[in-house]
């Protein structure tokens, strides 16, 4: 019997390892074949010719890169917004989750915050009134319509809310008897406890910041304030010369090309590919312990 199981636990774990390596492999050829692309000749990718290694080696795809000044300009507007976004996100969610992570008896206001939080998630307004709304707040053409637009993610704080209510209560009213107030237990004691899940929340928020690009599309009127993601899909996307403007179309005509194009891709890639491994250790345990309670 046990031999049996032992045999159907090798298959099982078996099968899992061949599906594990299947998917590894379907998330890394996209970037393998995008780096390859970016590293081969022009007329090699024009002609459907590169797969796995380059064609032609060449850097001059980088080199070129280098020399665009709009890329750089869009990059550091992405890496503004990922640091005021993912801090703003951080204190915000933190400063809501904390106090919803208590009852209603030990404060009042819970539930109500807690209906419209939901409420909020599941049913919003729509895109025309989202633009209302920035404008008349005087948001357009600012990073901070970016920023402030994503600032409370509803479902970060209902993850952090769970972890601290996993917390046990003992390591609270042990710091109330010694005289701690409600900041010095925030921050000595359940802020240091919690870094796995805010470590998890501050990955996602980082992601979703330098991912998104449809924001920018709506709230920015000139193309040289589009952050990285947005000016990469303006490059690679649209192929359509009637749909650009006079400007567009004289930036495209010296940049739009197959390796260039590919080139800018992994280089938006890379910052969050040198960021992830420091953080996804925290991931596994950040989201199961905040995951637990409703």
């Amino acid at each position: 019997m046990i031999s049996e199981r032992s045999a159907f636990t090798r298959l099982f774990n078996g099968i899992n390892l061949i599906l594990l390596v299947a998917i590894m492999l379907l998330c890394l050829l996209p970037v393998w074949y995008t780096l390859s692309i970016s590293l081969s000749d022009k007329a090699a990718a024009s002609a459907g010719q590169v797969f796995l290694w380059p064609k032609g080696l060449t850097f001059g795809s980088y080199n070129k890169i280098i020399h665009d000044d709009q890329f750089f300009t869009s990059f550091f507007i992405s890496v503004q917004r990922v640091v005021y976004g993912a801090g703003i996100s951080f204190i915000v969610v933190l400063l809501m989750a904390y106090p919803l992570s208590k009852t209603s008896k030990e404060f009042k206001p819970r539930n109500v915050i807690m209906w419209t939080l939901v409420f909020a998630m599941l049913f919003n307004g729509g895109l025309v009134p989202w633009y209302l709304t920035m404008k008349s707040l005087g948001l357009i053409n600012s990073i901070w319509g970016l920023v402030l637009g994503g600032g409370l993610p509803v479902f970060n704080v209902i993850l952090v809310m769970n972890y601290f209510r996993n917390m046990p209560k003992e390591l609270e009213e042990s710091a109330l008897m010694d005289g701690a107030g409600p900041w010095r237990i925030l921050f000595s004691i359940c802020l240091p406890l919690a870094m796995p899940v805010m470590a998890t929340i501050l990955v996602f928020t980082i992601v979703y910041h330098w991912n998104e690009f449809f924001q920018a599309l709506v709230l920015m009127n000139k193309s040289e304030k589009y952050p990285l993601q947005s000016y990469i899909r303006q490059v690679a996307v649209i192929i359509d010369p009637t749909k650009m403007d006079e400007e567009t179309v004289k930036n495209m005509s010296g940049l739009s090309n197959q390796t260039l194009n590919a080139a800018k891709i992994f280089i938006s890639m890379l910052p969050l590919l040198i960021v992830y491994p420091f953080l996804q250790k925290y991931f596994v345990k950040g989201i199961t312990l905040g995951s637990v309670k409703g």
